[in-house]
């Protein structure tokens, strides 16, 4: 049986943890799109895959209302469907640009399915904070 630590706040919520990574790691990728790409693609995809974590940072400080918790998960896999579509603009605009898609979406898609499974935890046996 898994030992099962108390979160105590959003940081150790493992769904944090990795979308703030890939965040930080999509963010400095964005700096080595093509010049032309850096303000508009790349704004898109750095603002993007940074809401996927700040709205769980936001959900969580919301976690006493229950529905609020959930709305802003949503908006972070929202947001995690929108990062995956920009990786893909990306990928498909620029063949000759050597974008880590494959890492990227793998990541994206792992991410997506660890906020669904929580979105569904939260929703059968959510616990107002004392």
């Amino acid at each position: 049986m898994e030992n099962k630590k108390a979160v105590g706040t959003y940081k150790d919520l493992e769904i944090y943890q990795l979308s703030h990574q890939l965040g930080v790691d999509i963010h400095k990728f964005s700096f080595s799109l093509p010049k032309f790409e850096f303000y508009e693609t790349g704004g898109q995809i750095r603002r993007a895959s940074k809401s996927v974590s700040a709205n769980i940072v936001e959900g969580y400080g919301r976690r006493r209302y229950k529905a609020e918790f959930i709305r802003f998960l949503i908006y972070s896999h929202s947001s995690c469907n929108e990062t995956i579509e920009w990786v893909e603009y990306v990928r498909d605009c620029h063949e000759e640009f050597k974008i880590p898609s494959d890492e990227f979406l793998q990541r994206l898609n792992k991410l997506g399915a660890k906020i669904n499974r929580f979105i569904r935890a939260v929703e059968k046996s959510h616990k107002v904070p004392k």
